[in-house]
């Protein structure tokens, strides 16, 4: 079985042997995905919206770094701290996804791993290389 991992470099992905995506065959699994850059800085800070454009970003350049695109994605699970928060997700989501229309769960948890965090983002995608 073809398996390729794919590491953005960050110290939490070695220190808690995780991979930030891993493709097994034609499918891609993109770890909880949250708006820490490379800096370890957090991005959009107080905005849910900017948090998951730059969470979407990300997740783009895993897909990408492991041969598939965001047209890729079939399922995305979403955990947000404050369901109230819902439309802006909703607004940065249909941004990347209106017309790929992935299958989703939203979900409200009570804390992520940093206070600053509001929104953390897993994608599987399937890769059809004959399209």
């Amino acid at each position: 079985m073809f398996r390729q991992i794919y590491n953005s470099g960050s110290r939490w992905e070695m220190e808690t042997a995780y991979s930030r995506a891993v493709r097994a065959e034609n499918m891609i699994f993109v770890s909880g995905t949250t708006a820490i850059n490379d800096e370890e800085k957090i991005e959009g800070v107080g905005s849910t919206y900017l948090q998951s454009r730059y969470i979407f970003n990300k997740i783009n350049t895993a897909l990408v770094a492991l041969g598939g695109k965001l047209e890729d994605v079939v399922r995305i699970r979403i955990f947000i701290i404050n369901i109230d928060d819902y439309a802006e997700i909703r607004m940065a989501f249909n941004e990347f996804f209106k017309d790929i229309r992935p299958a989703a769960t939203l979900v409200e948890v009570s804390n992520l791993m940093l206070p600053e965090l509001l929104v953390e983002i897993e994608a599987d995608a399937i890769v059809m290389e004959d399209r």
